[in-house]
């Protein structure tokens, strides 16, 4: 695999069952929005790329334990995986397990121009609470804004705020940090109070809806640089309109 930088897409959904319809809806998704890209593709224990003929049984078959395996467009020289795993209840918010979906694509023009239907296609089609799409290199960073006292002490990295573990927030529809693009359903959205037309009119631009209802809101025209001032000013300032993001509002 390169060392080429990425667009990392994650959402969090409620949990799989098993042969759950979801596994197929977040992989065809996902390549209904990048053109010419099949996932069909697995990777042995020692490495090896196997192809998939009967892909999407072989994806039935193997969701399982609320997961689903990597699947992989076989391309080393230009990587898209995407695989499932399940967040169990005593580390979820609300108590409730969760299904995580990771996606990584190479992150060039093609895939920034397609960025926000890559993040609608895998959060609809896991019917996901919410979601972002983040260049690797941020999301490193705004990974590191979740702290706890005991388990994860530390200050956030650029003066970001600290954000609560993920067992620590009150519900599975609150968005436990921002990214570049962010998904939220329409629960979500409503569980942090967006939108509010007189104070979000420059997130509204950047912002549209989904065929479920939900939410696509995009923090900045070219993807999240946090070496940007500017940009680390707009993610900060998305923090302070929605204090509920991270656990943070007082209960």
């Amino acid at each position: 695999m390169t060392t080429q930088s990425t667009l990392d897409v994650i959402v969090y959904a409620p949990a799989l069952t098993i042969k759950d319809g979801r596994t197929l809806a977040v992989v065809h998704g996902m390549e209904r929005t990048i053109p010419g890209v099949r996932l069909e593709w697995r990777v042995a224990d020692d490495g090896r790329l196997i192809s998939l003929p009967q892909r999407d049984a072989w994806l039935t078959e193997e969701t399982k334990d609320g997961s689903f395996p990597l699947v992989c467009n076989g391309d080393e020289s230009y990587p898209v995986t995407i695989y499932g795993l399940q967040t169990p209840a005593r580390r979820a918010p609300g108590r409730q397990p969760l299904l995580d979906v990771h996606a990584e694509l190479p992150l060039d023009e093609a895939v920034i121009a397609a960025a926000a239907e890559v993040l609608v296609g895998v959060a609809e089609g896991a019917r996901a609470f919410w979601g972002h799409a983040t260049p690797s290199s941020a999301g490193v960073e705004i990974a590191r804004q979740t702290r706890d006292p005991v388990h994860k002490p530390g200050i956030p990295p650029r003066g970001l705020p600290a954000l609560k573990l993920p067992e620590k927030i009150r519900a599975p529809e609150i968005p436990h940090r921002l990214g570049w693009l962010n998904y939220w359903s329409a629960a979500a959205a409503e569980a942090i109070g967006f939108p509010d037309p007189t104070r979000d009119a420059d997130l509204l631009s950047r912002a549209r809806r989904t065929e479920s209802g939900g939410w696509v809101v995009q923090l900045t025209d070219a993807p999240l640089d946090l070496d940007n001032p500017a940009h680390l000013d707009a993610l900060q300032r998305a923090y302070e309109r929605f204090p509920e993001i991270g656990g943070r509002a007082a209960p």
